[in-house]
């Protein structure tokens, strides 16, 4: 979900077409969060919910807010889960604080959305009580071929000037720069990247899934004919990368980074 841009136009079932492959991250990250303050729980980007609830039931005792820019999004969350378990509120990460001290304060794949984490990531980290955590994960795709063909596309004459001002979202930095902000607030740091090969079934299922996350800011600006045109274009860059194997699955690999600070 982009959780800072209000222009584009998220869809939540294109999102979870992936869910299973999607939350592998979250349910490895979740498991080593040990929460050991009282305070409530925050999840920065929450999209359609279905992360969120995982936070639930990991700590039922918990007040519990789902936080993103997406009306869309919160709308299927509310429309899936609720309103009496969790909080859902739409508003912008960089914008965001805490009304008290949080005990948790979790992000998964949304903060690469967001700019300026030089200011970012200690802000967050501020609106942790004492002795408790920051948690995310983001993915790593600087050199990740579906970003490299996402710049392919867009640098073509064809669409240049048609989504000029329209652009990938920025990298994120190595996890030493992360340490380097975070440390001075932190008690400690745990930092670690995983490689996930997803193995993926259906037509063109990169595409697809490309299409719930990261081509959201240019499909957003195209329709009808220039968006299938668009999705034609990015297919036919990703036809040689991410071409089926033998039995007709594609491996879709995503490296993520992920941080735990416990603020002092």
């Amino acid at each position: 979900m982009n959780p800072s841009s209000k222009s584009n136009t998220w869809n939540p079932k294109t999102y979870l077409e992936f869910a299973a492959h999607r939350t592998r991250p979250v349910e490895d990250l979740i498991p080593r969060l040990k929460l050991e303050v009282p305070g409530a729980i925050y999840d920065l980007g929450c999209g359609p919910g279905n992360v969120t609830m995982k936070l639930r039931t990991r700590w039922p005792d918990r007040t519990v807010i789902g936080i993103d820019a997406s009306h869309e999004m919160l709308s299927d969350a509310k429309a899936a889960y609720g309103t009496q378990t969790v909080t859902w509120i739409q508003g912008d990460i960089e914008q965001w604080s805490a009304d008290q001290p949080a005990a948790l304060v979790f992000a998964n794949a949304s903060l690469h959305w967001v700019g300026e984490h030089d200011i970012l990531f200690p802000h967050l980290l501020r609106n942790v009580a004492p002795g408790g955590l920051m948690a995310i994960q983001v993915p790593v795709t600087a050199q990740a071929p579906y970003q490299d063909c996402i710049r392919q596309v867009i640098s073509a004459p064809k669409w240049r000037e048609r989504l000029a001002g329209v652009h990938p979202h920025d990298d994120v930095y190595l996890a030493d720069r992360y340490y380097e902000l975070l440390s001075p607030q932190a008690a400690n740091i745990d930092m670690w990247e995983t490689h996930y090969h997803h193995i993926l079934s259906g037509v063109e299922p990169a595409i697809a899934w490309m299409s719930g996350a990261g081509l959201v800011p240019f499909l957003t600006h195209l329709d009808g004919a220039d968006r299938q045109a668009f999705l034609a274009d990015y297919a036919a860059a990703m036809k040689q990368p991410y071409a089926p194997r033998s039995d007709g699955k594609t491996i879709f690999t995503m490296r993520r980074l992920f941080i735990i600070a416990k603020r002092a």
